[in-house]
């Protein structure tokens, strides 16, 4: 079960880069033990969970970003073992993986967890990162891909509480498919899913517990955390909001301040414009794109350890988020950091307080 206070997370640094691409940031390498050093730090100062994308091809550019990378489910499944409290997500994409093997994978790391794992549900796909492997269908379009993620999620969901699930749907046949053991957790893993298209959010809402949202100013981030809610009232649900925030710390505001303006001065706008060109963006806005998304692509809180807690209390208040899942440009002194000023944030969010209108 999700906690019923603020949750507070840390988005880990599965591939190279992490989530600043720029030339001028700490090195991330994506390998195993930078992100083993961050979860063990993540359980010990009392975050409430970690998670992993899953990414197939990089970027490129100047700094090749992204093109290092760890596969999710089973770095989960080691961070699990040196872990106690932390929750572990894992993220798998509906496209790669049969249901019941996603099913048993999900199984197996709660298992090792002891009732901890979750799965994020990917509905869509990076042609460039499919088609490398023979996994992209032209003919699928985006409502497509969601129900085919409908019917997966469905069977996953179902393997997990039924001795044997039989089901004919459009993408899945399941005949007698039986999965056994079943999860430790209750009522079953966490799910959580990310999408701010109509699509999306009716897909969160019908099967997810949490949603991911984005957006380019608080102001249209609470309009997708109100939306959201919104949706799962009319149907007769609940639903927690959560966010991605980069933190960035110094001794003084203004040395934040410089460091950031010093990530963005740094930015990889090659492999910028990959990345927006994988979002679909046309050939010949793709520079002008790059210059205005920068760097740093999420909302980002920069200053002291206090500035930083201030900013990250009104960030959750304006944007009326459940939940606040954390990127450092260094995640060692970053987290570290953020250990010391969570006491004041939990004491700011106790359960239950502060439930958007």
């Amino acid at each position: 079960m999700m906690p019923n206070h603020k949750m507070f997370g840390v988005f880990l640094p599965i591939a190279n880069g992490g989530w600043i691409i720029s030339r001028n940031t700490p090195t991330l390498d994506g390998l195993y033990e930078t992100n083993r050093e961050a979860a063990i730090i993540a359980d010990r100062i009392g975050l409430d969970f970690i998670m992993s994308m899953s990414k197939f091809r990089g970027f490129g550019g100047e700094t090749n970003h992204w093109s290092t990378s760890m596969e999710s489910m089973t770095m989960m499944a080691g961070l699990a073992e040196v872990t106690r409290n932390v929750k572990v997500w894992a993220t798998m994409h509906a496209l790669l993986s049969n249901p019941a093997v996603v099913a048993k994978m999900v199984t197996t790391l709660d298992h090792i967890s002891k009732g901890r794992a979750g799965l994020n549900i990917v509905a869509g796909a990076y042609r460039e990162e499919f088609s490398q492997m023979g996994a992209w269908d032209d003919t699928l379009t985006h409502a497509d891909r969601y129900q085919l993620t409908e019917e997966w999620i469905t069977i996953i969901k179902r393997l997990w509480a039924e001795p044997s699930v039989t089901f004919k749907g459009r993408f899945f046949d399941m005949d007698d498919c039986q999965s056994d053991p079943k999860p430790l957790s209750k009522p079953r893993p966490d799910l959580i899913a990310a999408g701010q298209s109509d699509r999306g959010f009716d897909f969160s809402t019908t099967h997810a517990d949490a949603c991911f949202i984005g957006g380019r100013s608080l102001e249209e981030r609470r309009n997708f955390s109100r939306r959201a809610r919104q949706i799962a009232a009319e149907k007769g649900k609940t639903i927690k909001v959560c966010s991605m925030c980069t933190v960035v710390h110094a001794d003084t505001d203004t040395k934040a301040e410089a460091m950031v303006q010093r990530f963005e001065d740094g930015a990889d706008l090659g492999a910028i414009m990959a990345q927006m060109r994988s979002w679909g963006i046309a050939p010949e806005n793709l520079a002008a794109a790059a210059r205005k998304m920068g760097a740093s692509q999420n909302h980002t809180v920069m200053g002291s350890p206090e500035t930083c807690r201030e900013k990250i209390e009104a960030y959750v208040e304006s944007a009326e988020l459940d939940g606040v899942m954390l990127i450092f440009p260094d995640y060692k002194t970053g987290l570290e950091m953020f250990g010391d000023i969570l006491p004041g944030l939990r004491k700011q969010f106790p359960a239950d307080s502060h439930e958007p209108a």
